[in-house]
């Protein structure tokens, strides 16, 4: 079967700009219907997609997570060089931690994290996120099940060392939440794994922004864009959003 790899994606409106971010083992499609939900609010949205995500899953295992941290960085340079004077930066799991990160390194409008993993997750914890878009990517090929299973053994075996890596840049990044300069929205689904919920305690404790926000979506899981609660939670990014001093936009 050919596979279709996911693409990135820009919707052109108004001089306020979104930078959308996926998450781990995500793509742009994750952030998608949001963006376009902004876009028709008179938002120019931008979502990048990371290096080796929607390839096979044995890339993640090869590539250093500084990658991925790059394409977010150059997603809201991009916007920049597209005359952007204020981005707001958006991000679902991982992405919400690169929204998190580019809000201590850039001037960034406003910052919503949603679901973001900032203490807690292993390597073990990322391995398993791994294996599970592998044997769905797999499948997807057309892969019969006993090599599908076949390849997941192999991969099993392969080293994890990217993976540490990723989870110390996770944490690095939990312990610059103060250095964030701009409001933040913290959103997280009630129906998450526990750790998810711990670490959006965490970020609203540790961001000192006096605009912050911290809300609870108890029908949701993981991908909030994507769950039950969806058009809830598309509003309230877009009443975070209009609550920001866009003065430079």
């Amino acid at each position: 079967m050919k596979m279709i790899p996911p693409q990135p994606f820009t919707y052109s409106s108004g001089k306020r700009a979104v930078l959308l971010l996926h998450g781990f083992t995500g793509s742009p499609a994750d952030v998608r219907k949001l963006g376009r939900y902004l876009h028709e609010k008179g938002y120019t949205c931008h979502a990048p997609l990371y290096t080796g995500h929607g390839d096979a899953a044995e890339e993640l295992l090869d590539l250093s997570p500084e990658n991925w941290r790059r394409d977010a960085e150059e997603g809201y340079r991009r916007l920049v060089a597209e005359g952007y004077t204020e981005i707001a930066a958006v991000g679902v799991s991982l992405g919400a931690v690169f929204a998190l990160r580019l809000g201590t390194e850039y001037p960034v409008a406003g910052v919503v994290s949603m679901c973001a993993p900032i203490r807690g997750k292993s390597a073990d914890d990322l391995f398993r996120r791994v294996l599970s878009y592998a044997r769905s990517y797999k499948t997807f090929e057309g892969k019969s099940p006993d090599v599908v299973q076949e390849e997941i053994e192999a991969l099993q075996a392969r080293p994890r060392d990217r993976l540490t890596e990723l989870q110390d840049l996770i944490s690095d990044t939990g312990e610059r939440l103060r250095e964030i300069d701009a409001p933040v929205a913290v959103m997280q689904g009630g129906l998450d794994n526990p750790l998810y919920l711990d670490s959006a305690e965490v970020i609203y404790g540790k961001v000192r922004h006096p605009r912050k926000t911290y809300t609870l979506y108890p029908q949701s899981g993981h991908i909030l864009t994507l769950g039950p609660e969806q058009a809830e939670v598309f509003a309230d990014v877009h009443r975070f959003l209009e609550g920001l001093n866009w003065r430079k936009a």
